[in-house]
């Protein structure tokens, strides 16, 4: 749920000017419960990476993390965007409460801010690099995330794209670079790129209607890919290879697709 779509910004957009303005209901609603649960998903992503990362470096493992823990990790972000989907949805159906667009902010920074930029730091020290470029690169996307939301919450509602790269989408494509894993300077200048994306001036178009049950349908794949992934089962690392290279292809091109498709348009009318 984003604090444009929210119940409440659509009231407030239709309010006459001079019209007296109720009280928001300071009562979790429906919708509420999901954003919770998103940022829920986010704090155990970030539990699962740690405890997986201790094991790791007690039982004196050299390399990348073992895969049930990554794919554990890349699943509940995943179910996070799938529940950030689901609650703005669920709120212009039932309603939302007057706190919808700040818990949503606040479990967006956890899930698709902080998770994903400590997830490619932990790669990074996995491979062999603890140094600050990776640190700066995982502060990138922490900052753009939050530049990000705090731009969109000023922003008036009803536009049918999003100004920069949406959040949850940008939290996986930084997972797709760590699955990917390029040689570290390559998956650092690929972060980078996702965080400028973020707070550029792109547009990307909002997941409405039969878009966003597409964008779940997704993510269910995805995470179900992520479990086959995990156990080992046959052809899991090149579906992941390939799934990857599709959500960083999709991210980079569709602005070129939606701004070709205006000119298109304005060379008509």
């Amino acid at each position: 749920m984003t604090p444009t779509e929210s119940a409440e910004g659509v009231a407030a957009a239709e309010r006459p000017a001079g019209a007296v303005e109720a009280a928001p209901l300071l009562r979790l609603g429906v919708a509420d419960y999901l954003t919770l649960g998103n940022a829920l998903c986010g704090f155990l992503a970030v539990w699962a990476l740690v405890v997986a990362q201790t094991a790791h470096a007690a039982a004196g493992a050299a390399g990348p993390l073992p895969r049930t823990a990554m794919a554990t990790v890349v699943g509940l972000m995943m179910v996070a965007a799938a529940l950030d989907v689901l609650d703005g949805r669920v709120a212009r159906k039932l309603g939302g409460s007057g706190m919808g667009a700040e818990l949503d902010n606040l479990a967006d920074v956890i899930s698709f801010g902080f998770a994903p930029a400590f997830f490619f730091v932990v790669w990074a020290m996995q491979a062999g690099d603890a140094g600050l470029l990776p640190v700066a690169a995982g502060g990138a996307v922490l900052l753009a995330v939050i530049v990000r939301l705090a731009r969109f919450s000023c922003q008036a509602p009803g536009a049918d794209y999003f100004t920069g790269l949406p959040c949850p989408f940008g939290a996986m494509a930084v997972v797709t670079v760590v699955l990917l894993d390029p040689p570290l300077l390559a998956g650092v200048a690929a972060v980078l790129l996702i965080s400028w994306l973020m707070v550029s001036r792109m547009e990307y178009p909002k997941p409405r209607g039969r878009k966003a049950y597409a964008v779940l349908g997704v993510l269910g794949f995805g995470v179900a890919l992520m479990a086959a992934w995990g156990m080992g089962l046959p052809a899991g690392q090149s579906l992941i290879y390939l799934l990857s290279a599709l959500v960083l292809g999709f991210i980079v091109t569709i602005p070129f697709y939606v701004l070709a498709t205006r000119r298109s348009a304005s060379a008509r009318g």
